[in-house]
């Protein structure tokens, strides 16, 4: 047992709380949700990048490669100045969502490099121009581009053009809960000499206004190279840093004067250290070294290909020379991750998928984040302080009072998707489950807590709109974590986890029932969905268009998450035959949805459309004939994840659930007949429940798999090619609406326009489509074949159909025959430089014919689903282990 699964299962067991410090700070509180102060609800505008570094935050703090304790009580984070910026690097930048011309865009290039569970091992690589960074040129030249333009990104400004930058590791180690060693190695690419200053800088999150800490907290002077820091509820810290220029204090308050053209509260504010180190500017530092922010000042000047490091040390009591081991101790830390990943990825043979899947799950560590949010706090504002303005009252996520979230979350993205966001989270949790399974099922009941649920049973969406609706996922997540974690368990599931799981999803099922299912027929119109432009309108106000719109894809998550429950309480009559009853509720949730999905509210309109051979939403109008909207994307491939293979023998414990599936046999036999195959039992006697029998789920695998429709190189597109050339149009109250293949970034200004789904390839689909294909698979047992490509006249097993989709995913990462990783596209530097061309960028997601990486640049959250998949696909011993060569190319 290694080291760090020691330390894991000290953390389980809570005998040390090794989790108590980790890379816990956002990349972006400003521009947030939760900051925003204004009348109008203008997060973007409210409190702005420039506006950062003199504004004192109420909910959160930001830096780069920050780290802090679980409660964000104590902060510490890196800032640099290239001696030319108008402010100090103190966090990353980026464009708004209504400055860039595909929405919200970190403009910065930094990566995750390594990062153990428990943080004990942490690397991050920041990149940092030696020329002015070029703010006002990325806002201007993405002003001036157009949504059919692609981003002008920092790349493109030509800073890092004959490598004149700075490439800056962060290394973390801890030798124990509270003693860590920091290790910062700035390499000077460029061919002359250049400067930098580095600032390692600790402060306290400001708490002290809000009535809960009466006591301030201080950071003060101990000696040249050492400062203490107090908090009267968790005591000292003692930082040690290398020999060093100066030491310098200020405060965590906001500079009212600049801001708001008020006096200030403090003399010595928040932006104190940028406008000493930007301007020589010491009025405003604290004189008498102490205060509640500190930065040491280290000037490197580095020769031309050379580099300096820098050292620091954390600590409850001080020990003699304490910074002496530190390079020993981080390189046994640095052995350890490896020796804990060696286990990880024993059967990965590649080297390169290797590398791959371990950037994967270090940026799912680093993308860990504490998150508060108080909602009726918010809405009404803290004791003594500027009341919020009235508008408020009525305004965003005013019915969430009861919202109290106060914890380490698992973001999608720290820097775009500073907030937790339902389904992202949920599809997060399965790769790390295979490295951390005790949070990852923290994570998926966190979201089940009624301070996080809503009492009438919804799951908080995001803070942008809590409201919003994401696809029910939730239980998917919840049985696939339970089992990677009883089979690393040998075979012991957890019983509480799954029960907790199971009662307050149950309350969610109900909430869709209820709220999703306007007129009790078993079709679900879901709104949003999280698929943003999926729709040729905005399916949240499908009224406008005077009806309202029957969802394939509502309805067949809805079926999806009754087979979940019905799994679930399966494996949980392994503990308590009772759940047989509970069981027997979703199956017949299950039959009934598969009924009304062929013949809604018995008017014989049906989502499957038998001239197509595919599943359509239906529009409703008032007063007139319902109209199918015959667009091919992933709507209609849906229906394929409402799959579940049971063993026969499962059954025979369970009397009362077989009774009531025996009669729905007998007595229902239409509905029966449109559960696939469950009359006639399968390998090893498996019994299948699905949405689709052998025709409708060949038919739609057919589309699927063909080139000019579905399939692209790097896995499932979101849209069919087919409307590259032939758009669908249709007229719908009066406007003409239409839709075309769009592979790249969103043309449309829907939903901000800051993501597509009309094209391009997403991970949590192709996820969800390769787990289904293994599940028909588990069924059939290799007696069912699929043309593969579709045309080829070449018939293979779903399994292997499964496995060549995971490939041609995992394929965006790999490099190509040239060396070439398509995620890149046709960046030279990062497809062919040596201190680029290895460091992995999980974008959110993936242009549809070329791979190349789009969106959020850093969503290692869902896209991180990288790692399972190749984890799965190294699984079996019949694995053709040459990954870079396809089984079946198309």
């Amino acid at each position: 047992m290694s080291a760090e699964y020691l330390r894991l299962k000290e953390d389980k067991e809570r005998t040390k709380h090794w989790k108590k410090w980790g890379p816990y700070l956002t990349e972006r509180q400003w521009g947030t949700v939760r900051e925003d102060y204004s009348p109008d609800g203008a997060a973007w505008e409210n409190v702005t990048h420039d506006d950062a570094k003199s504004k004192a935050y109420r909910w959160g703090e930001e830096g780069i490669a920050g780290i802090s304790d679980y409660k964000q009580k104590l902060c510490l984070a890196w800032a640099f100045w290239n001696g030319k910026d108008p402010m100090i690097k103190e966090r990353l930048f980026g464009l708004t969502g209504n400055q860039g011309n595909h929405g919200e865009d970190v403009k910065e290039i930094y990566y995750y490099l390594d990062s153990t569970p428990t943080h004990s091992y942490m690397k991050m690589l920041y990149k940092y121009p030696q020329a002015e960074f070029p703010y006002q040129k990325l806002i201007d030249e993405n002003k001036k581009a157009g949504k059919l333009n692609t981003e002008y990104e920092l790349i493109d400004t030509g800073v890092f053009d004959e490598d004149r930058y700075f490439d800056i590791f962060i290394e973390y180690a801890k030798n124990d809960m509270e003693d860590i060693i920091s290790i910062v190695t700035v390499h000077n690419r460029g061919p002359e000499s250049a400067k930098i200053t580095v600032m390692p800088t600790v402060w306290f999150r400001k708490t002290w206004f809000t009535g809960h800490e009466p006591f301030m907290p201080r950071i003060t002077k101990l000696g040249d190279r050492s400062i203490k820091a107090f908090n009267p509820k968790s005591g000292n810290y003692i930082f040690t840093f290398c020999s060093n220029k100066d030491l310098v204090f200020c405060d965590n308050e906001t500079n009212r004067e600049k801001l708001y053209g008020i006096p200030n509260e403090r003399k010595y504010t928040k932006d104190a250290i940028n406008d000493f180190i930007v301007s020589g500017d010491r009025s405003r530092l604290n004189p008498s070294n102490t205060g509640t922010k500190a930065a040491a000042i280290y000037e490197l000047e580095i020769p031309a290909g050379g580099k300096k490091s820098i050292k620091m040390r954390m600590q409850r009591q001080v020990e003699e020379n304490p910074l002496d081991t530190c390079l020993e101790n981080m390189e046994k830390h640095r052995k350890e991750a490896d020796e804990f990943y060696e286990t990880i990825q024993q059967r990965v043979v590649d080297e390169d998928l290797k590398s791959i899947q371990r950037q994967a799950y270090a940026g799912m560590m680093w993308s860990k984040q504490f998150y508060y949010y108080d909602v009726e706090r918010w809405l009404e504002g803290d004791p003594g302080r500027y009341s919020p303005p009235h508008e408020r009252k009525k305004g965003r996520n005013h019915n969430w009072r009861h919202l109290q979230n106060y914890d380490i979350i698992s973001m999608p993205d720290k820097w775009e998707y500073p907030w937790y966001a339902a389904w992202d989270l949920a599809f997060h949790c399965i790769p790390i489950a295979r490295i951390d399974p005790e949070f990852a099922k923290s994570q998926l009941l966190l979201l089940l807590n009624e301070w996080y649920m809503h009492p009438n049973g919804q799951i908080p969406a995001y803070e942008w709109n809590f409201s919003d609706v994401n696809p029910p996922i939730h239980a998917y997540a919840v049985q696939r974590v339970y089992q990677i974690d009883k089979k690393a368990n040998g075979g012991k599931g957890d019983q509480d986890f799954l029960e907790r799981a199971m009662h307050k999803l149950m309350l969610n099922f109900t909430w869709w029932v209820n709220r999703k299912d306007s007129e009790g027929n078993n079709i679900f119109e879901g709104g949003f969905l999280g698929l943003d432009n999926i729709s040729l309108f905005d399916r949240n106000h499908a009224q406008y268009y005077q009806g309202k719109l029957e969802q394939a894809d509502g309805t067949s998550w809805m079926a999806m998450f009754s087979l979940n429950l019905l799994r679930i309480a399966l494996d949980l009559c392994e503990f308590n035959t009772v759940y047989q009853f509970s069981a027997t509720k979703f199956l017949e949730h299950f039959l009934y949805i598969a009924g009304a999905m062929n013949n809604i509210s018995s008017e014989h309109i049906s989502l499957w459309d038998d001239e197509d051979n595919f599943f359509y939403d239906i529009f409703h109008y008032n007063g007139k004939e319902p109209k199918k909207l015959k667009v091919r994307s992933i709507v209609g491939l849906i229906p394929l994840f409402a799959v579940e293979p049971i063993r026969e023998d499962l059954f025979d414990n369970l009397p009362e659930f077989k009774k009531r599936l025996d009669f729905f046999l007998r007595e229902k036999p239409k509905l029966a007949a449109l559960v696939s195959s469950w009359i006639q039992p399968g390998y090893d006697k498996r019994r299948l429940f699905s949405l689709l029998r052998g025709h409708r789920m060949k038919s739609v695998l057919q589309r699927m798999l063909h080139s000019d429709e579905f399939l692209s190189d790097y896995g499932i597109r979101s849209l069919s090619k087919y409307y590259e050339k032939n758009p669908y149009t249709i007229k719908i109250n009066g406007d003409v609406l239409s839709i075309k293949y769009t592979p790249g970034e969103s043309d449309t200004r829907m939903f901000g326009g800051n993501s597509n789904w009309r094209g391009p390839i997403w991970f949590p689909i192709n996820f969800l489509i390769i787990e289904s294909l293994k599940k028909f698979d588990f069924y059939y047992g290799g007696d069912f074949s699929i043309e593969y490509p579709a045309g080829s006249r070449n018939y293979v097993t779903m399994d292997i159909v499964a496995k060549e989709l995971s490939l041609r995913c995992m394929r965006i990462f790999m490099r190509d025959k040239k060396g070439h990783r398509p995620a890149f596209g046709k960046n030279k530097k990062f497809q062919e430089d040596p201190h680029f061309k290895d460091y992995i960028l999980f974008y959110e997601y993936f242009h549809g014919d070329s791979g190349k990486g789009l969106g959020a640049s850093h969503q290692t959250g869902w896209t991180g689903l990288v790692a399972e998949m190749i984890h799965k696909y190294y699984k079996t011993e019949e694995v053709n282990h040459d990954a870079a060569t396809p089984l079946f190319r198309s």
